[in-house]
């Protein structure tokens, strides 16, 4: 196993992590903002109002789009398993 195999394996890595998380995380940002922009504007200065409608948020993220994550997980895996006899004999 040289450099370039590496450098392919780390950034699918990431690219899954971030295929995986961004839309966890864009409902999160999202969610928190459109909060944020109602306690600036009716001046409610509560800390713990954005956790519950992230919290439901993120949950109908992953019931949604849980299976298709899932899937997607599933299919990288099998193909680093595919590529393991080639990574092996090298």
């Amino acid at each position: 196993m040289n450099e370039g195999h590496v450098i392919h394996l780390a950034t699918g890595a990431m690219m899954m992590t971030f295929k995986l998380a961004g839309p966890i995380l864009l409902v999160s940002l999202a969610i928190g903002l459109v909060v944020s922009l109602f306690q600036s504007v009716t001046q409610i200065q509560e800390v713990t109002l954005t956790f519950v409608p992230k919290l439901v948020g993120i949950a109908l993220v992953l019931l949604l789009s849980g299976h298709w994550m899932l899937s997607q997980m599933v299919a990288y895996v099998h193909q680093l398993f595919g590529q393991m006899p080639s990574l092996i004999g090298t």
